[in-house]
């Protein structure tokens, strides 16, 4: 008993004293109860999406997911057909994301790491737990619904900004270092999943994955709409109001173009220009109709910039 607690001593104090050496309780205490709640909660959403996508369609049509996902469900079913044992989705999934949580650490933020393992860990317990159920051995509907249920979760993550680690990290890590964006990374990824579907149940589930990443994508741009930007023309008498206003509430550049006249009355005018996202349009329509209820708004949508353009959290 005296050898069990001294060792159980000695193992608290090693793992407190490398959480101080690497910085870890001064990460903890930086990030505020609010901004745990938000992240926790998105956490949990994706894990739950992300186990119900993997046992209830992805596992039962041998239709794959995309990412670290798909490479975690080709290694169980490897493991499964060659090996004399089967490594578990969720432990492959887990030891993927591992050494690339250590390499965010390093690479690209504390506090972006803390949620990225907290959103890994609750994934990896949700899909080990929830049983595995066959809804339909129909593989077209499986990718259909799997696709949906993940780009689902997905979505919802990235809008509360969490990641689930995987390629994310790997392409967050290069362009930080590089500034270069690296979408090739995750389509190597994808090329991968989808040689390795063909080769273990026939080339038609490989098709039939490929869906599934379709219609995963297809769902996480649509609840996902930070990255859409949005150009706003508008024509005010009263451009000082606006002017503070989208600096105040949306924290957003406008350029100003003074001495405007309208052609009907020869009404001096100011015509702002200030490019939002999306998910700041319900907001920006709700102060218009406060700073300026007269003015004349014309919304282009989908628009690209090039440039300097700050993600607002």
């Amino acid at each position: 008993m005296i050898k069990q607690a001294s060792l159980g001593k000695r193992i608290k104090f090693i793992i407190h004293r490398w959480a101080k050496k690497f910085g870890l309780f001064h990460t903890l205490k930086s990030i505020s109860k609010e901004k745990y709640a938000e992240k926790f909660s998105a956490s949990l959403f994706y894990g739950l999406m992300s186990a119900i996508a993997v046992n209830f369609f992805f596992q039962p049509g041998h239709v794959y997911s995309s990412g670290v996902t798909g490479l975690s469900q080709v290694l169980s079913a490897i493991s499964e057909r060659y090996l004399d044992f089967t490594i578990p989705v969720a432990v492959a999934f887990y030891a993927i994301n591992f050494p690339l949580l250590i390499l965010a650490w390093y690479k690209i933020g504390h506090k972006f790491t803390v949620f990225t393992f907290i959103t890994v860990t609750l994934s990896s317990l949700f899909i080990q737990f929830i049983p595995q159920v066959t809804l339909t051995t129909d593989p077209l509907i499986n990718a259909i619904f799997g696709g949906l249920v993940m780009g689902t979760g997905i979505g919802y993550g990235l809008k509360s900004r969490i990641s689930s680690g995987g390629t994310d990290v790997i392409s967050l890590t290069i362009r930080k270092m590089t500034g270069r964006s690296v979408g090739s990374i995750s389509l190597l990824v994808n090329g991968v999943i989808m040689v390795f579907a063909g080769l273990l149940f026939g080339w038609q589930y490989a098709l039939y994955s490929m869906v599934t990443i379709f219609v995963s994508s297809r769902v996480t741009d649509a609840l996902f709409t930070r990255q859409k930007k949005m150009q706003a023309l508008i024509v005010t008498s009263r451009p000082e109001r606006i002017i503070k206003m989208i600096h105040k509430k949306l924290h957003r550049g406008v350029t100003c173009i003074n001495d405007a006249q309208g052609t009907y009355q020869g009404e001096k005018k100011a015509v702002l220009l200030a490019i939002i996202t999306q998910e700041e349009y319900s907001d920006f329509k709700y102060f218009m109709s406060k700073a300026d209820p007269t003015a004349f708004v014309s919304i282009a949508e989908d628009v690209h910039v090039m440039g300097r353009f700050v993600d607002v959290d």
